[in-house]
């Protein structure tokens, strides 16, 4: 295969049918593309088959690259590691849990080449599994954009993360969904590492943002994004996640003010999820929000 036009990157851990039903519904939006696509799956240590599927896997319509990790080296880093071996001058980071509609990844692509002067990170709409808008366009994690998340159901009411109908400049778009050119990738640094999971992407466009670079948000190109794949459906991970991803986000962009009162907030937020639970007796409020409360240290 020539040098490609297209790197798409996918992490893999423990998701073989996601990742085999993502790497179909790829397979199948290309089968009209004229441009030529490699697949780079970058596999944790999974421990399910999928690195035994993935070597067996035969597209028709993009040429497939498989990189086993021997170890779960966490989302950013993995993402990092497909940069480095990807072909094209274009990437596209999409989630294992995505199911590509029709011809969505041609529509970004051809848009983001059309307008890449103007346009540096562009993500997709994503869907939800029943085909309703899944929030994935936000303004970056202010006080009071967190104090809405936590305590408001922000993307309930659209104070937070939202879905636009139409073309907008945005913050941050879902990390399960961007393309970019690599030379704006490297730009500034690729992900930070230090982000096992959660909040890879918020950290890195806010990184762009600060070196001028622009996001976009476009809605015409369609993936169903399935969510906490990998986390087989247990939320506690993913909430424990979310409360480290803000807090090493604020130590890294914020003065210790604002890290102090984001910590206040989130302790009062395990605090009532903790009194819920006890209320109720729900043993997973009672964990989840146990574990969260003594994750927050107030001082240090």
């Amino acid at each position: 295969m020539s040098k490609p036009d297209l790197s798409i990157i996918i992490i893999s851990y423990n998701t073989l049918q996601i990742t085999k039903d993502c790497l179909n519904s790829i397979d199948k939006s290309l089968t009209k593309t004229k441009f030529k696509v490699e697949v780079i799956v970058i596999d944790n240590d999974s421990k399910d088959g999928s690195v035994n599927m993935l070597q067996s896997y035969k597209p028709k319509n993009f040429e497939l690259q498989l990189i086993s990790n021997r170890e779960n080296s966490g989302f950013g880093r993995a993402n990092n590691q497909g940069v480095r071996v990807a072909k094209s001058e274009y990437i596209f980071f999409l989630n294992s849990d995505i199911v590509v509609l029709e011809d969505a990844i041609e529509k970004l692509y051809n848009f983001y080449k059309q307008n890449e002067n103007t346009i540096n990170f562009l993500g997709g709409k994503l869907l939800n599994k029943d085909m309703t808008p899944q929030p994935s366009s936000a303004p970056f994690y202010s006080l009071s954009v967190v104090f809405a998340a936590l305590f408001l159901r922000g993307d309930y009411w659209g104070l937070t993360r939202n879905s636009p109908n139409t073309i907008k400049e945005t913050d941050w778009v879902s990390g399960a969904c961007i393309i970019a050119k690599k030379e704006y990738f490297n730009r500034i640094s690729g992900f930070d590492e230090r982000v096992f999971m959660y909040m890879d992407e918020v950290d890195l466009l806010y990184r762009a943002k600060k070196k001028g670079m622009s996001v976009y948000f476009y809605p015409e190109a369609r993936f169903i994004h399935l969510g906490s794949a990998s986390s087989k459906g247990k939320k506690t991970y993913p909430i424990l996640q979310v409360f480290n991803g803000l807090m090493f986000f604020y130590e890294k962009h914020h003065s210790k003010t604002k890290q102090f009162i984001l910590k206040i907030m989130l302790k009062l937020k395990a605090l009532i999820g903790l009194a819920i639970g006890q209320i109720i007796n729900d043993e997973y409020l009672k964990e989840t929000y146990g574990k969260a409360y003594q994750m927050v240290k107030l001082v240090g």
